[in-house]
């Protein structure tokens, strides 16, 4: 007799969990850089911390996003397969 849940709904929480919280850590991450730190706010001319941080922000986004995409690929079908 096996106890809690079962192995795909666990798995199905941990996807759930990782995501929201990797999602939450790079918003974290980025307003603090951009905004209590002032990189993405560009006053009179832009400085090589704006830019440096654009640039942190897209690799971010991406790197991101390729993460969902890996991590959700298969409960969604987006492999291409059928």
């Amino acid at each position: 007799m096996s106890s809690g849940m079962e192995p795909e709904i666990k798995l199905h929480f941990r996807k759930v969990g990782y995501s929201f919280f990797a999602g939450l850590i790079w918003l974290l991450v980025n307003v603090t850089a951009g905004l209590y730190f002032k990189l993405a706010i560009i006053e009179k001319n832009i400085s090589l911390g704006n830019i440096l941080f654009y640039i942190w922000f897209l690799a971010s986004i991406g790197f991101l996003l390729y993460y969902f995409f890996r991590t959700w690929r298969l409960f969604f079908n987006l492999s291409g397969r059928k």
